[in-house]
């Protein structure tokens, strides 16, 4: 293996991971497979006591249709040992990692098959545009349906390679376990693996090279063992007789539910998910190219045309989403590296062909950029996992507080329990039950409600009264007395500023005083000469009455004489700004540094995520 074989080889790996480590919360699409690989990780399969099942997430929150068990049930079993070993608190990034390192190995054994097929500079190219890509590697450690149908579908591609100098009985033996891993992606976990299955069959059986006997033959075996896997599985879990994706082909494509969750154009794969997913628009123009060359339009037809058909025939289904469709993504940017191995093998034989591979190199590096600031705006968009973490430190450190400043609470062996309430886009954005700990402290113990309805619960005075703290989306839904402790940001869109507009990270703490309700106590000196500044109480200052008062001291501190009490009021500010920048320095107040320092650079222009308030961490206010 060469120098540059060995660097190429834990690229793709190692982008996983950091995909994981810097967006590790899931969003709701992918909740029922981290739930339930966490069910079976802290309660075991209970095959003699089926009541524990009563404990599993999928029996409270079944969902619109069920899910196989399978593809969690098999990380559970590889991560429970691991998990032993690090502990809980990584569990989660565990389960994740071992799904994100099987997809890893799903593609490189693609890239090896490509290079058996078509040589050593293919699978190098198909390496590099495949890693400067953003979707299937922040993908591949998501725990959607389409995850693990996504690396059984990798592995079938590859079998479906012409490799020089194999014999019919060989081809054939490849195309039938290409065959059964299809089938066996399609009935377990996704059944529009079946269109893609037709589609690369069509292609074949059109350039006579498989007939229908190997294709029956091997098509009926897979699906026996394809439902002696999924069937008495999930059965037992859902305890009736399911075929989960059965079930759930019915309520989409049958009954046309999937429609409920919106339309798109007949167009949008070609016209919107499919350049997003490739990324790298030269990957667009290289593509045609490997058709247009001699040496490559063979194998081009084969890679491209089965993914193209199966994507056209998808398009029929109203319900559009980038996922359904990211299989096709292997075997196109497979084609590409056919046209990018073609000009980059002939760099030193004209100027065109070296202008062309400094293009080349331009584009994936600018495609790792890219890929790269789309993976920080990703990782803005989970604030239900981000609240929950802050929750979780703000209790911890209020705990702490509290018993060493307090002689009778500074028992070491009192246990004292906590109720929160997580709303529902807490829940949608970030929250799973890895995240959850009952055990906060050895004496300190959290229970967690995700009540949802029906609404005349939630509008119960006595129902809010059992939590100590509470995420909310709106602070307004949650009945009596509470105190705002925390705010968490989320992406937002993007914006353009320029050089004036009132945006600084000093500008956008004085929204946070207002999002997290901080309160000033309200002594103006003119209403108090009136009379009629007693008794008015506190009051929420926004950020331009901030800004103002501010102007005016710095104007008028050479002309007004001492005060003692707006210079103690001045201190109290400081005070609270650097309190407040201690705790805002997450995820939000490092993104507003970074942009403020950008904007330092560029004269105050300013391109990129907006980000606004989503979700309140409350705490309730406890009258003596």
């Amino acid at each position: 293996m060469k120098a540059i074989d060995v660097l190429l080889l834990p690229i793709i790996p190692a982008i996983i991971l950091l995909h994981l480590l810097i967006a590790p919360y899931t969003k709701v699409e992918e909740s029922f497979n981290i739930q339930a690989a966490h069910d079976i990780i802290t309660y075991g399969v209970p095959l003699k006591n089926t009541t524990l099942l009563q404990s599993y997430d999928h029996v409270t929150f079944p969902g619109a249709v069920p899910r196989t068990f399978v593809g969690a049930l098999a990380l559970a079993g590889y991560a429970g040992g691991v998990i032993k070993l690090v502990g809980n608190q990584y569990a989660q990034l565990i389960v994740r990692g071992l799904l994100g390192l099987f997809n890893a190995v799903t593609l490189y054994n693609y890239a090896f098959g490509l290079r058996k097929a078509f040589g050593r500079e293919v699978g190098r190219w198909y390496i590099l545009l495949q890693a400067s890509q953003f979707h299937v590697l922040f993908y591949a450690s998501r725990t959607l349906p389409n995850m693990f149908a996504f690396g059984l579908a990798t592995l079938a591609f590859k079998q479906f390679l012409s490799v020089p100098g194999r014999d019919a009985a060989a081809v054939q033996m490849k195309q039938q376990y290409g065959i059964f891993l299809f089938v066996l992606a399609g009935v377990i976990f996704r059944s529009e693996i079946a269109l893609l299955l037709f589609s690369q069959l069509s292609v074949l059986l059109l350039q006579s090279q498989i007939s229908l006997q190997p294709i029956i033959t091997a098509g009926i075996l897979s699906v026996i063992i394809a439902l002696a896997i999924s069937v008495p599985i999930d059965s037992f879990f859902w305890q009736k007789p399911i075929w989960p994706e059965l079930a759930g082909f019915y309520y989409n494509a049958i009954q046309g539910k999937s429609a409920d969750w919106g339309t798109s154009p007949l167009t949008y794969y070609f016209t919107n998910s499919l350049p997003r997913l490739l990324l790298n628009p030269l990957i667009l123009l290289l593509i045609p190219l490997a058709f247009i060359l001699p040496s490559t339009r063979y194998a081009a037809r084969g890679l491209v045309i089965p993914s193209l058909l199966f994507i056209t025939i998808y398009s029929l289904q109203p319900h559009k989403e980038a996922r359904f469709i990211i299989y096709a993504v292997p075997p196109l940017t497979a084609a590409a590296s056919l046209s990018a191995s073609y000009i980059w093998t002939r760099r030193s034989k004209s100027v065109i062909y070296g202008l062309g591979s400094l293009i080349l190199a331009g584009s994936i590096a600018a495609s790792f950029i890219l890929s790269t600031t789309m993976l920080l705006i990703s990782s803005l968009n989970y604030p239900g996992g981000d609240a929950l973490t802050q929750l979780h430190s703000i209790i911890k450190t209020h705990h702490s507080s509290s018993t060493t400043s307090s002689p009778s609470n500074a028992n070491a062996d009192t246990n004292t329990t906590i109720t929160i309430h997580l709303d529902v886009l807490s829940c949608m954005t970030g929250i799973t039950h890895f995240q959850e700990t009952t055990h906060l402290t050895p004496h300190l113990h959290l229970s967690y409600d995700k009540t949802e309805s029906p609404p005349e619960v939630l509008l119960d005075p006595a129902f809010w009264a059992t939590f100590d703290y509470a995420l909310m989306e709106e602070p307004g839904r949650a009945v009596g007395k509470w105190e705002v402790v925390g705010t968490v940001f989320a992406y937002a869109g993007m914006e353009f500023l320029r050089p004036g507009d009132g945006t600084s990270f000093g500008e956008g703490l004085e929204r946070v005083y207002a999002a997290n309700n901080i309160t000033k106590p309200q002594k103006d000196r003119e209403d108090r000469k009136d009379g009629e500044g007693e008794g008015e109480g506190e009051k929420v200052l926004s950020s331009e009455q901030v800004q103002e008062e501010a102007h005016v001291l710095e104007a008028r501190k050479e002309r007004v004489p001492w005060d003692e009490e707006r210079e103690r009021e001045k201190r109290e500010m400081s005070d609270l700004k650097t309190r407040l920048m201690l705790e805002e320095m997450g995820r939000f107040g490092t993104f507003r540094l970074v942009r403020d320092a950008v904007r330092v650079v560029t004269g105050g222009y300013w391109f990129g995520p907006r980000m606004e308030p989503r979700i309140r961490i409350l705490k309730r206010v406890v009258e003596d």
